[in-house]
């Protein structure tokens, strides 16, 4: 499987400023590529092929006044830019017929985006024995190593983000480390008065690491507003904003990395319901949904699931999971939110709101798994979506996402 391994870089003066130019070189071809595209089906023509769009807004580009400075930087962060873009429209038509969830269709990037990446394969950078790494027209880029790499990187992407930092994205093709077998299983309650309730009782209260930092935000976002635009002063009223929101994100991840580790270690199969998060994001409930990370925690799950043998399912998200009693499977009814104990009506057993909804939950993930395996082999399985990043392309075997390592 493979697995993706991030860490910080520190870039000096003149490698900011290489970096700088890959950045601009990929966006532009990214554009032009997308706007040929985009050209070609408003005049009703066919579908512009990549080996056309690369000869014309790559090979050809270079010769011109124009575009003359795409030489500058390395033809392998060009290509991968096309490819990147191809990547985009395939998951679009995929959407359309079905194959995957539905996403828009690719756009035209900016400078003032707030993530900037390029996407290097093996021939464009190398590990050095002096702990940095090669990277093509930048030089060797100072990196501060967190852990060892397990394998020989296949590809890389160098990501710099909001607040002006840079990281290194290495891709590795790796055995899964399947921990040991154990009898335990867990259904989890997500929500928003705890994160997580599951289903022995246990409730993990959520940290809030957005509301705690809001009053300090709102003082900067003030004093944001009040700087000149276009002055160096905003640009840095900006930056010290951009930096508070990176802190907020890197405590969130960092708090689902543990929180998610243990359970996989703890549970052999772990059940949670399927939340239709975009629509909560819609509702007055919107800032709160998006500080607790509900979709990037069950990702989580989903893919440590499969790295150390144990499984993961899901309940539809139409169960009535709080409606039903885990003691007697009778349905008693919609309950508002403000009810959080009830007592069934037939069997009259007392219940958490939450901790009953995860007993649901895993009872119903029990009968889906029962009934998949009694179907193996008759329908395919699901394979975990890989997101992020993609992977080296390989002769007869088409890009795969990596994924964050445990």
């Amino acid at each position: 499987m493979q697995l993706r391994y991030s860490y910080r870089v520190y870039p000096d003066a003149t490698q900011r400023r290489a970096l700088a130019r890959a950045f601009g070189c990929a966006r532009v071809v990214w554009n032009d590529c997308l706007r040929a595209r985009k050209e070609a089906y408003e005049a009703g023509l066919p579908f512009v092929k990549s080996a056309e769009l690369s000869k014309l807004h790559i090979t050809q580009a270079k010769r011109t006044e124009e575009r003359a400075w795409l030489a500058d930087v390395s033809s392998v962060i060009l290509q991968q830019s096309l490819r990147d873009l191809d990547t985009a429209y395939k998951n679009f038509f995929d959407g359309l017929k079905g194959k995957r969830p539905r996403m828009g269709a690719p756009r035209f990037k900016s400078k003032k985006d707030t993530r900037q990446s390029i996407r290097f394969n093996t021939n464009a950078f190398s590990l050095q024995d002096n702990k940095t790494v090669y990277v093509a027209k930048v030089g060797n880029v100072r990196v501060k190593w967190s852990r060892s790499l397990p394998a020989t990187p296949t590809s890389m992407t160098l990501v710099k983000d909001s607040s002006d930092r840079y990281f290194m994205s290495f891709v590795v093709d790796t055995d899964p480390e399947v921990l040991p077998e154990l009898g335990t299983e867990t259904g989890i309650d997500l929500g928003l008065g705890h994160f997580a309730v599951l289903c022995d009782g246990t409730k993990v209260d959520s940290p809030r690491f957005l509301r705690r930092a809001e009053k300090k935000l709102k003082k900067m976002q003030k004093t944001l507003s009040r700087k000149a635009k276009g002055s160096n002063n905003r640009a840095k009223a900006r930056a010290e904003v951009a930096r508070r929101h990176a802190r907020v994100a890197d405590q969130r991840r960092d708090w689902l990395h543990k929180l998610s580790t243990t359970l996989i270690r703890d549970n052999q199969a772990i059940y949670v319901e399927d939340l239709a998060v975009k629509g909560l994001a819609r509702t007055r409930l919107a800032k709160s949904v998006h500080d607790a990370g509900w979709s990037q925690f069950v990702a989580m799950l989903e893919y440590k699931a499969a790295r150390h043998g144990r499984y993961f399912g899901k309940t539809g998200r139409f169960e009535p999971t709080s409606q039903v009693c885990s003691a007697c499977g009778v349905k008693d009814g919609l309950k508002p939110l403000n009810i959080r104990e009830w007592t069934c009506q037939e069997c009259g057993t007392v219940h958490d709101r939450d901790v009953n909804a995860a007993r649901n939950i895993l009872a119903a993930g029990r009968a889906d798994r029962l009934n998949a395996s009694q179907s193996a082999g008759k329908t395919r399985a699901n394979v975990p979506a890989q997101r992020v990043e993609a992977g080296s392309h390989r002769k007869g075997q088409t890009t795969q996402a990596g994924i964050r390592a445990l």
